[in-house]
């Protein structure tokens, strides 16, 4: 709890005894009657609602009159004027009490955002010319080599090169399984180191670095309101001088016809402290606010209410394949060897010839292959873009490569329709070039990616559709993996965006398109569609950027998650909508026909506000794997 909210719950605690004592006052020492007793509810009026009168007449002065302060004022200020002297303290204690739950409210709401905002590491650690200096990480150049130590944040992104050991990303990703490193494996600021000393090489200056890119998203996460967000303060508006016109009426014209001025302008005072707008004004945009808290603490960076309501509306979810529904790291899925040769030869042969490209396929054989390469025996590589490598190896050529190598070496290959990029391997023998085999190579599907779609669909998504620029084979084994129906193969960048622009069409007028993509890319599609969902662990600068949603630990699940949150969210907020204007709506006839009191005044503002914020606070409560509770 902060410090403001002990001060003012202090207040509200003295002033309460100030009101109990009051009220000891006038039934033990006074009589009800009696002129006097007014000193001891006004000494309780103003040490709870001081501040209140201060911002009215200051909303005042400045124009702005029609707010919740100067409803307040005016009814208590009235119900002391007709005698009413515990009612009056009464609705000004209820009121502030309400107002405290209320910042307590957005407090806890806030606290998972702040949480993120504590990311930002205060210093490096840099090595240069021998010595370690304590820098600012906007002084870091890229190339210069860090040493985070055990219990510190990784200050800037970049790659391990010295020592192993496990960091800690809950900040970043909501995962709380460590992650381990190891040399040349990267690491992202913001996470902590939890173990060992490790040294890395930066690759981003900080302004370019993985936190203070979130750091961003976050500060801006709540600069776009909601469509209903945006209603509510437009009907509050006009309502607030509404009610207090028809007020000042209830009050003026019955006495003129029957009489009885007090009674009537107690009803009209009644009717002014129950048509305060609070539940709505406070709780729609809370309960927005914690369906973000919520989202941010389950690794889900959204960038404003805005589109937080829109997801609710997802009717139709189009997704790239590399990246978003599969890791983007390949590995060798299958070893086919033709003549003498084992399979276990052919890979370490191919290994070898593939030693000296970093070409992402070249690198999965490599790690496939457990034996240690003789790079001394290799007299000379050459990598040819779009064929493969030609490998000289103990007097010998190595070829691996494509169909388009193998025909231009005159090789014969089999036929092969197999999901995935296919290696051939032939090898120069001694009166003709012999071919040894082939490797499969398959991009790895991501753990949670069919447990993605599944929930997709039960959630009520009609349509998925996977976009790739990969052969048609390798999409339609994916797709047929994770139970997508609709697939597109083989695009160029454009062709997602034509295709996009076609779905488009065929979605109903109130549903929604929602792309998810990581790469530089899908940038235009993420702009394109109504929302656009970026993979950020991973994923390209100018993606997240584009992007209105942004998954920290590229996690598909997440976005199944962000889903069921934005569902919960909206919930929430029409139930508040509907509980708030039924009662408020039934307690102000109550209120003009005289049957209503000043308590039953204070319970349709300060109780049904109070009962609405904490509706609004479910919001905030995340279960990972189905969204809120």
């Amino acid at each position: 709890m902060t410090k403001k909210l002990k001060k003012r719950l202090r207040r509200i605690i003295l002033g309460a005894a100030a009101f109990v004592a009051a009220i000891f006052l006038e039934h033990s020492i006074f009589t009800p009657e009696s002129r006097i007793i007014l000193l001891p509810y006004l000494i309780a009026y103003a040490i709870i609602g001081g501040d209140v009168v201060k911002k009215a007449l200051m909303n005042i002065r400045r124009g702005q009159i029609f707010d919740e302060n100067f409803l307040t004022l005016i009814a208590t200020v009235g119900a002391f004027f007709v005698g009413e002297y515990p009612e009056a303290a009464a609705v000004m204690l209820f009121y502030q009490i309400g107002e405290w739950f209320q910042s307590y409210a957005v407090n806890r709401s806030r606290k998972s955002i702040r949480e993120l905002m504590d990311i930002r590491p205060d210093y490096a650690n840099v090595l240069r010319e021998g010595e370690e200096l304590v820098l600012d990480p906007e002084e870091v150049r890229i190339g210069e080599i860090i040493r985070i130590k055990p219990g510190e944040r990784v200050p800037l992104d970049g790659v391990v090169v010295k020592g192993s050991g496990s960091l800690d990303t809950m900040a970043l990703t909501g995962e709380s399984m460590p992650r381990d490193v190891h040399p040349g494996e990267e690491i992202i600021s913001g996470c902590i180191n939890l173990n060992s000393v490790l040294e890395a090489e930066v690759t981003k200056v900080f302004g370019e670095s993985t936190v203070n890119r979130i750091l961003e998203l976050v500060e801006n996460a709540s600069s776009e309101k909601a469509v209903t967000e945006q209603f509510i303060t437009r009907f509050a508006r006009y309502y607030t001088p509404v009610v207090v016109i028809l007020a000042a009426l209830l009050a003026v014209i019955p006495p003129i016809f029957v009489g009885n001025f007090p009674a009537w302008l107690y009803r009209a005072l009644t009717f002014l402290v129950i048509s305060c707008p609070c539940a709505l004004v406070i709780s729609i945009p809370l309960s927005f606010f914690g369906g973000l808290g919520g989202a941010s603490k389950a690794g889900i960076l959204v960038k404003g209410s805005n589109y937080l309501e829109i997801l609710a509306e997802t009717e139709l979810v189009v997704m790239d394949k590399t990246g978003t529904l599969t890791k983007g790291s390949f590995v060798v899925s299958e070893i086919a060897s033709e003549g003498e040769i084992t399979e276990e030869e052919l890979l370490y042969l191919t290994a070898l010839a593939e030693s000296f490209s970093n070409h992402p396929i070249s690198l999965s054989i490599k790690n496939c292959c457990k034996k240690t390469l003789s790079l001394e025996e290799i007299e000379n590589s050459e990598e040819r873009a779009g064929y493969g490598v030609i490998t000289a190896w103990k007097g010998r050529k190595i070829f691996v490569g494509n169909e388009k190598l193998m025909a231009e070496q005159g090789i014969a290959v089999p036929a092969l329709e197999k999901p995935g990029t296919i290696c051939h391997v032939a090898c120069e023998g001694e009166e003709q070039k012999e071919y040894l085999g082939y490797l499969v190579v398959t991009d790895e599907i991501k753990e949670d990616a069919a447990s993605c779609i599944k929930k997709l669909y039960a959630s009520g998504v009609k349509r998925i559709v996977m976009l790739t620029g990969d052969r048609k084979i390798t999409a339609q084994d994916v797709a047929g993996r994770l139970g997508i129906k609709e697939i597109y193969a083989e695009l160029l960048p454009q062709d997602k965006l034509n295709i996009v622009e076609r779905l488009f069409s065929e979605k109903s007028e109130k549903g929604k398109l929602v792309f998810v993509g990581d790469g530089i890319n899908d940038t235009p599609v993420l702009a394109r569609a109504d929302i656009g969902i970026a993979m950020g662990g991973m994923g390209a600068d100018a993606a997240i950027e584009a992007a209105d949603v942004v998954i920290m630990n590229d996690q598909p699940s997440k976005i199944a998650t962000a889903m069921a949150i934005s569902r919960k969210t909206l919930v929430i907020v029409k139930e508040n909508i509907v509980f708030a204007l039924g009662i408020k709506v039934l307690v102000l006839l109550l209120a003009a026909l005289g049957t209503a009191s000043m308590w039953a005044a204070v319970f349709a503002d300060v109780g049904v506000a109070f009962l609405a914020i904490l509706n609004a606070m479910r919001a905030m409560k995340v279960k990972e794997g189905k969204g809120t509770r």
